[in-house]
């Protein structure tokens, strides 16, 4: 399993990354209804009303002759039948602040969705190499008691040879015990990290797999390149400056309550005192009628006034939200790339102390068989050479995070 792949597999199981691309998803379906809230609605109403009547004879036009008038007077007759195709129509303002509120939302949630997205990739990125290199250390650890055995058995000899004492046994002894305790936690160790990263790839976190690590890390790309893809793709300025669209709209919406708002109907269907397209009196009741609302806010004791004070501090507080993003983005993508630089230049230097250190305790080893150095320098060149393979390893699981942070702020680097 490459790192790609076990990415790929992360972003289907893990619950925050979910959650941000369904709200993202939610937030684009709210952007369309916004703008279909522009369109005309049309409705098929039906409604059969019974009054109770009054006792009077019918008077009034639409009134069925000879039959009681009803007793409400707001109703025509005492059964009234609709069935009615309705079109209307809004116009104002606040529609067009709706818009604009749902997309500069709909823009955020796309730019926290990735934000969501780099930050998984860093995690997945230090569980994958930290699972990795915890196998590694198992692996030292290995070799390590393997060394300390051995050198338990040359002691053994000497002191059966009486060329050395028995205070050297019991130093290469504790040194041994030493080594099995480092060696099982080790092996827990990376136990724990393959379940770590396994709970976010299977339902079973316990099934087994297998890592595809390329043997050379691959190179830091130049500064120049970095900085470019940081400007040009960067979610943490794309979702504050959606912040501040979202602000802005608010704002907006707030001063649309002080226009006018235009609304149209049109009505086609029946009205009638019988369900039927024509009347017992032989009176047509198929039409239509039409109409318009204009309606102009005179007062509303300042409350509008008031929000749209409110709104425009929470546009002033985005403002800052969003100089601050910018500053972070400068100064992120200087540690970032420092640690990354070092990262690089160390790797280097790692690989050669463990060549060092190995080369040390060979010829320490070879000295204290000729009776030229002590136990405690062979214990010491072996603690150096666990120091300094231990280190390549952290060393290495460093440069791959530094690498993942940096694309946090460039998407995927080139």
């Amino acid at each position: 399993m490459s790192l790609e792949q076990a990415i790929t597999m992360v972003q289907a199981n893990e619950p925050q990354y979910a959650a941000a691309v369904a709200e993202r998803g939610a937030l684009a379906l709210e952007r369309t209804n916004a703008k279909t809230a522009l369109l005309p609605t049309v409705t098929y109403h039906n409604q059969a009303v019974y009054t109770q009547p009054n006792g009077v004879a019918a008077s009034r036009i639409g009134q069925v002759t000879g039959d009681a008038s009803p007793l409400f007077i707001a109703n025509n007759a005492i059964r009234e039948y609709a069935s009615q195709g309705v079109v209307d129509e809004r116009i104002g303002l606040g529609q067009i602040a709706a818009i604009r509120s749902a997309t500069a939302s709909a823009l955020r949630a796309e730019a926290e969705a990735e934000v969501a997205r780099r930050g998984l990739v860093v995690a997945v990125t230090n569980l994958f190499y930290g699972s990795q290199g915890a196998g590694q250390k198992a692996t030292v650890a290995a070799e390590a008691l393997n060394e300390a055995n051995h050198f338990l058995d040359i002691t053994q000899k000497r002191e059966q040879a009486r060329e050395v004492a028995h205070a050297d046994v019991l130093k290469a002894q504790l040194q041994q015990q030493q080594r099995e305790r480092d060696l099982a936690d080790a092996k827990l160790a990376a136990t724990k990290a393959r379940l770590e990263l396994g709970v976010l790839l299977y339902p079973d976190p316990s099934t087994p797999y297998t890592l595809d690590i390329p043997a050379i890390p691959p190179p830091l790309p130049d500064r120049p390149g970095i900085d470019s893809l940081a400007k040009q793709n960067n979610p943490e300025i794309r979702s504050a400056i959606a912040g501040l669209q979202v602000a802005q709209a608010d704002t907006f919406a707030s001063k649309a309550a002080l226009t006018p708002d235009l609304a149209l109907n049109y009505t086609y269907g029946i009205d009638a005192t019988n369900f039927g397209v024509n009347g017992p009196d032989g009176i047509r009741n198929l039409g239509y009628a039409m109409s318009a609302t204009l309606d102009i806010p005179v007062w509303d004791w300042l409350a509008t006034e008031r929000r749209i004070r409110a709104s425009k501090l929470r546009a002033g507080a985005a403002r800052v939200v969003l100089t601050a993003a910018q500053r972070r983005l400068l100064a992120n993508l200087e540690e970032f790339y420092a640690e990354a630089d070092l990262a690089a230049q160390q790797l280097r230097s790692l690989d050669a102390s463990v060549i060092t250190a190995r080369e040390s305790l060979r010829l320490t080893n070879l000295r204290y068989v000729d009776g030229e150095s002590t136990a405690l320098e062979v214990v010491d060149a072996q603690a150096a050479v666990i120091n300094a393979e231990t280190a390549q390893v952290d060393g290495q699981l460093r440069y791959q995070l530094a690498r993942a942070q940096l694309q946090t702020l460039t998407g995927r680097l080139p």
